[in-house]
């Protein structure tokens, strides 16, 4: 429907039969007044029920003895079928330790130095990795280095810009 055509309209469009209204008070009060007359529900307790309802009640409450429970899985069973799946995991987790004890045992020092080198560790960081038990005072005080070793190590593994910064951060 348009809007134009709301203001236009005359009629509601709900009818109501003749003589609606003026009988509508009689047939509420006579239905009112079938009510009252109707005073039996036709529902009907014996005498004393309620009194005694609770004690009824409770007779058959504790009368009913307590119905076993039976388990569906027995310890037995359970303890069994737990076993198994351990040593199923077991055998398939297996071939995966052994396999990483190789791993860490075929490392070269250079893959080793490159994961230091990319991660930015210094000293402070791998030193926190080492235990007390791999660092020995002998080791170090007693490996002697000649300027040689040393001047060819600087040369193949540092660059002259990474030295001038050291040297300016210190």
């Amino acid at each position: 429907m348009g809007k134009k055509r709301i203001h236009h309209i005359t009629e509601t469009g709900f009818k109501t039969p003749k003589g609606y209204f003026t009988t509508l008070e009689d047939s509420i009060l006579n239905r009112m007044k079938a009510g009252e007359i109707v005073r039996n529900p036709g529902f009907k307790t014996p005498d004393h029920y309620f009194s005694t309802l609770e004690d009824r009640v409770m007779e058959n409450v504790i009368k009913r003895e307590a119905s076993p429970v039976i388990s569906l899985f027995s310890k037995r069973k359970l303890i069994y079928a737990s076993s198994i799946a351990a040593a199923i995991a077991l055998l398939l987790i297996w071939p995966i330790f052994k396999a990483e004890s190789n791993i860490w045992n075929n490392l070269d020092t250079e893959t080793v130095e490159n994961y230091f080198i990319e991660e930015n560790m210094g000293t402070y960081e791998i030193a926190t990795l080492l235990l007390e038990e791999d660092i020995k005072e002998e080791e170090i005080v007693d490996y002697h280095l000649n300027e040689d070793q040393i001047e060819s190590y600087l040369l193949n593994h540092t660059e002259v810009e990474d030295l001038i910064l050291e040297k300016n951060n210190y």
